[in-house]
């Protein structure tokens, strides 16, 4: 054997060793956190239309997980990262990229807005890192757009069609018009909503868009006073929804005889618009703090921390994160694929969760509750806002990962 060719048999071996190495590392990762913490980025509208809706309500709930988990998970400190998207999508793209690539976050949670929502999966499929959503609502997260990272959490617009559209149908509300907001969150629920109000034997008249962060509701509000429907679907949040239904109130609409749906609200609007302007408001959540010891306990430890009783994004932001540790210190690493294995294994088992499962699209299962928003005078103490009128098990409130429509499912 010639000297170039000893070399060339060495340089060969030494290739194939290193892919033996890589291979086994893919299949048995490495114990124990890569780098000495894991770190968990809380990102969300902190600023503008939904800073009530999670904001920083999410991130001291994501903090509050962590310090139940004890602060570590491995041997090695936890962390909490949080920042504005402002709701959209490039700024988000470019700090979870930075996050990923120089700050060395191993996962991204909360995720406030579908268009912000769907720009981070993607963007973490790529990295091989994980996201759990809590804020974004559209079911294509875990449906059509799924990826084998990505987790969606609290709640998603099938559920909410389920629930409160299939509420308002079946007591008489078989005409809808729609007011959406116009990106990806609106179009996703008004969809789900349509889909389901049809299926009843109900019928869409009509619909407008709306831009997101409107002030002036207006014309929007004559078109759907016009249509006669008797449902004006509000497929929007935050205070879009707010602001539509003062200004509502304005034109006479529920005095004239229709009446409003809408159809993502949370505690946090309600208690800013108030019960005399909310009362009778039928919604659907999945957590709200006065339903059992479990949920006024983490209830009243949040709301010594913040001045403010938690809703279903802030609860389910601190359920996601202490499933990831969970999952982590289950895999007994923070390796990604064995986290996200793990995280589909693992019962869901807090007092938000009560005993959940995570299907292979990501989608965690669990009960949502249909409620009422109480008069003022039906109203006992501060944050007694609701009365409970079902609960929505977790198998008709979700899609099956089969039925999702996700591609890793087919």
């Amino acid at each position: 054997m010639t000297r170039l060719s000893r070399a060339l048999a060495r340089t060969t071996a030494l290739a194939a060793g290193l892919a033996l190495a890589t291979a086994a590392h893919a299949q048995s990762p490495q114990k124990g956190a890569s780098d000495g913490v894991v770190k968990i980025g809380i990102l969300n509208d902190q600023s503008g239309v939904y800073a009530d809706f999670g904001g920083r309500g999410s991130v001291e709930a994501a903090k509050m997980a962590v310090e139940d988990f004890g602060g570590k998970v491995l041997d090695v400190p936890v962390q909490i990262v949080d920042a504005d998207h402002q709701n959209k999508p490039d700024i988000a793209s470019n700090i979870a990229r930075q996050w990923y690539d120089t700050d060395r976050v191993d996962a991204i949670m909360e995720l406030t807005t579908s268009s912000v929502a769907l720009a981070v999966q993607g963007l973490s499929k790529e990295k091989r890192k994980i996201t759990i959503v809590d804020g974004a609502a559209t079911s294509d997260l875990t449906g059509k757009q799924c990826t084998p990272y990505g987790f969606h959490w609290a709640y998603d617009t099938h559920a909410l069609a389920v629930g409160t559209g299939g509420s308002l149908v079946e007591t008489g509300g078989d005409t809808w018009f729609f007011l959406t907001a116009d990106y990806a969150f609106g179009t996703a629920l008004q969809a789900d909503v349509t889909q389901y109000v049809t299926q009843k034997g109900g019928k869409v008249v009509g619909a407008v868009r709306h831009p997101l962060s409107a002030q002036d509701f207006s014309s929007f509000l004559l078109q759907a006073q016009g249509s006669g429907a008797k449902i004006v679907g509000l497929a929007n949040a935050g205070l879009d929804t707010s602001n539509a239904i003062k200004q509502a109130a304005e034109f006479g609409i529920v005095q004239g005889g229709q009446r409003l749906a809408a159809l993502l609200f949370t505690l946090a609007e309600v208690h800013g618009l108030g019960l005399k302007a909310a009362q009778g408001i039928v919604l659907t959540e999945g957590y709200y703090w006065d339903l059992d010891d479990q949920a006024r306990g983490f209830a009243k430890r949040f709301m010594a921390k913040t001045g403010k009783m938690p809703n279903m994004i802030q609860a389910g932001t601190y359920s996601s994160v202490l499933h990831y540790l969970k999952a982590v210190k289950a895999a007994g690493t923070d390796d990604t694929d064995a986290v996200a294995a793990k995280m589909r294994e693992l019962k869901v088992d807090d007092f938000f969760g009560r005993g959940g499962t995570v299907q292979a699209n990501g989608r965690m299962v669990h009960d949502m509750y249909l409620f009422q928003v109480k008069s003022p005078t039906e109203s006992k103490a501060p944050w007694d806002y609701y009365k409970l009128l079902a609960t929505i098990p977790g198998d008709k409130a979700f899609l099956s990962a089969k039925a999702s429509g996700c591609p890793l499912t087919q």
